[in-house]
């Protein structure tokens, strides 16, 4: 006789094949009807973003020419963090996604923008539109699913080694735009492959160093001999508006990957992927954010993590105006559509971390099967 294969419980149990594949086709109309609006409003937002980006470095670091002075440090170093962050999230990260191509400005395009980050633009689009968000969330493909270095799912075999996880990510947050940078470069599969000596890595690595080495000098060198006696205040300026946006953007990305209900998935899961399987899996492997248009600006609208991974290429100023068309569809299909306050999405994400860092029977913490998307019961011989 034969029986079938029990299988996890999923947040997709309820769905047919069917209307996964319906879900596609609605998601794809409401890209296309989006594709359509873009226009001149667009273009207008991304060119005042960065004028005004570009006007608080430049009048930041006017200020800081001053910083012996302590409330000129202060002003410098909140106008210097703030044009950072927004630089990195709404203006770089955007960009380097192909968001504003269509407008046809080579000064605003995804082949020619380079950012104030450790990590060469080239290195980051491999590391991040090809491999990130093709495999949002599966286990061992998404290198952004704990960076390789913490347990991320309680099916994932627990070490001792992961008690430390917690310290390590909070590293990693201090020092993010170096972490990414080290990933970008697939550090850790370099060296366990024993690929570090070959030409490719040899050139990935010294391209990271020369991009490091510029900013560096930009940052600790030259902005600080410009400040004249305010050298060293200059300095410990810059350093803290670089510590102040990599916490931020640890957060907003930890935020939109890893709170409680962010599903993960094994590989297998992914074998033969529909484009409706896809964007299901970017659905449930994904967390939003509330809060105001401000905070929406300076998390790069990665507040909108899931219309995000569903639409990486849309411009980032249209996802509040497209997470009504995308909640309706969770709604309708009985998904769950998570967000919530910043404060409430940082705290999920940290417990996460901290509870990934203990074994799963860890003061009655039992193990929960990874909840994935299954195609179909199978008969297995008794």
């Amino acid at each position: 006789m034969t029986v079938l294969q029990k299988k996890p419980t999923s947040p997709i149990d309820h769905l047919s094949p069917e209307d996964i594949e319906e879900i596609g086709r609605e998601l794809d109309a409401i890209r296309a009807e989006f594709i359509e609006k873009r226009g001149a409003s667009d273009a207008a937002y991304i060119r005042k973003v960065i004028d005004t980006q570009r006007k608080l470095e430049l009048g930041s670091r006017a200020v800081l020419l001053f910083s012996l002075f302590p409330p000129a440090w202060f002003v410098g170093t909140a106008g210097l963090s703030v044009a950072k962050i927004l630089e990195n999230m709404e203006i770089g990260h955007n960009v380097m996604h192909g968001q504003w191509d269509w407008m046809r400005d080579p000064k605003i395009h995804s082949t020619t923008w380079e950012w104030d980050n450790a990590s060469p633009a080239e290195q980051w689009k491999h590391s991040h539109n090809e491999l990130h968000h093709n495999f949002t969330n599966v286990v061992g493909k998404d290198n952004d699913l704990g960076y390789g270095i913490m347990r991320v799912d309680e099916d994932q075999r627990w070490h001792p080694v992961y008690l430390a996880q917690p310290l390590w990510n909070f590293i990693n947050a201090c020092f993010f735009e170096y972490g990414i940078a080290a990933y970008d470069l697939e550090l850790g599969r370099a060296i366990k492959k024993k690929l570090t000596k070959t030409p490719a890595f040899k050139a990935k690595l010294r391209a990271t160093g020369r991009k490091i080495r510029r900013q560096v000098t930009k940052d600790y060198v030259v902005h600080p001999i410009l400040s004249g006696p305010s050298f060293l205040h200059t300095i410990t300026a810059n350093f803290t508006a670089n510590l102040v946006r990599n916490l931020w953007t640890h957060s907003v990305i930890m935020c939109g990957h890893f709170p409680e209900g962010v599903q993960t998935f094994e590989k297998h899961s992914i074998e033969g992927e529909s484009k409706g399987e896809w964007y299901v899996r970017q659905m449930l492997g994904s967390a939003n954010v509330s809060g105001s248009n401000a905070m929406h600006m300076m998390t790069g609208n990665l507040s909108f993590q899931i219309e995000h991974h569903l639409f990486p290429d849309l411009p980032s100023n249209r996802y509040k105006e497209i997470a009504p068309h995308v909640k309706d569809v969770f709604e309708r299909y009985g998904l769950e559509y998570t967000t919530g306050s910043l404060v409430s999405q940082v705290a999920s994400a940290w417990h996460k971390v901290i509870r990934l860092s203990l074994p799963n029977n860890f003061m009655g913490t039992n193990a929960t099967p990874t909840p994935l998307p299954q195609r179909e019961e199978r008969p297995v011989a008794a």
